[in-house]
């Protein structure tokens, strides 16, 4: 039998109650929040405010080469896609060192790219250990742009037309052909290393400054070879005045489709030049993302491909991720011919 009045008694049923609902409401609000936190993460990110100003791109070689070909062309377009002038500023100097230290100390804000390269990200750390720039410490890749094969092109004096006549011909007479490249470390130079360690020949290499000189000389008959990149070499192969024999990527280039690739002949050979677009490693993630946006939908503008296909090259972008682990591998793979051949740099 209950005792006391019916007040007390009431108060003593709602003091019981009182756990049960108490856990009831914090249920309730941790539902709550949950449902808040999810609503939160199912939001798409807000996309960010940039650039809000002029972009400067850096490209570390004199106007005119095949590298400011590629930035100034992707320069002009990313301009059109944000909405900022996309400036290029030619920072030639040491064989793309002076360009590439000044991109590396420049503030991670976004506004500050390099257009770099294979020879810049990849040459140039197997061959110089003391850089002032590492590739990987020093900056976050963006985007891949494009990638291109090498073309072996001759004069029009040279006796092989094919790879495997190449091939002969080098074997019978060691050292005594001739092949141009654009400086010691550049790709011209390092492909032509691949060449003769996966072919069994020997070449003479003979260094320019510059792969404008050596296709000069190359069309004289002063050398015999180059292992070019496409853009400075491909106009003179359309015009006759230099022979095509090959492009070492694994199948044959659109810009050249009658020209077989070395693989046909050596399995597996296989050379890309490519360039792409990194940023100071310290450059939020947020802003690396913006950038890698407005760069895919600018290298796959209708104009843009025009560009790319007169200059024998094919866009490439991937994710930064992927970028960043084809700079890495090409490192470890460049540092190991440099090694095997014994390449010293100038």
């Amino acid at each position: 039998m209950e005792q006391g009045t019916p007040g007390s008694r009431a108060a003593a049923r709602a003091a019981m109650r009182m756990p049960a609902l108490l856990a009831v409401a914090v249920a309730l609000g941790l539902a709550t929040a949950a449902d808040g936190l999810l609503a939160q993460r199912a939001q798409p990110a807000q996309p960010v405010a940039f650039p809000l100003k002029p972009m400067r791109m850096i490209v570390p070689f004199p106007p005119g080469g095949g590298n400011d070909i590629v930035g100034r062309a992707v320069a002009q377009r990313l301009s059109e896609v944000v909405g900022q002038q996309v400036v290029v500023d030619n920072r030639p100097g040491a064989g793309g060192v002076v360009g590439v230290t000044l991109a590396a100390q420049a503030g991670a804000d976004g506004y500050t790219m390099l257009l770099g390269s294979v020879g810049m990200l990849a040459h140039n750390p197997a061959l110089k250990p003391d850089l002032p720039y590492s590739p990987p410490r020093d900056f976050a890749p963006v985007a891949l742009l494009v990638t291109s094969p090498m073309l072996i092109a001759s004069g029009p004096s040279l006796t092989a037309k094919s790879v495997a006549e190449l091939i002969a011909l080098a074997k019978a007479s060691p050292g005594k052909l001739s092949y141009a490249s654009a400086g010691i470390g550049s790709s011209l130079h390092m492909t032509g290393e691949l060449f003769m360690r996966t072919t069994g020949s020997q070449l003479l290499h003979v260094p320019y400054k510059g792969a404008t000189p050596a296709i000069v000389d190359l069309m004289t008959g002063r050398v015999d070879l180059i292992f070019s990149t496409m853009p400075p070499a491909l106009a003179q192969v359309k015009t006759g005045k230099l022979r095509a024999i090959a492009v070492t990527t694994l199948r044959r280039s659109p810009a050249l489709p009658d020209v077989p690739a070395v693989a046909e002949t050596i399995k597996g050979f296989e050379v890309s030049n490519w360039q792409g677009i990194v940023v100071p490693a310290k450059t939020p993630a947020s802003i690396v993302r913006k950038l890698h946006g407005d760069l895919s939908t600018t290298m796959k503008l209708p104009a843009m491909a025009e560009t790319l296909q007169q200059q024998g090259l094919e866009e490439a972008v991937g994710t930064p991720e992927q970028f960043g682990a084809l700079i890495r591998s090409e490192i470890d793979a460049y540092t190991r011919l440099v090694k095997a051949a014994g390449i010293r740099a100038e």
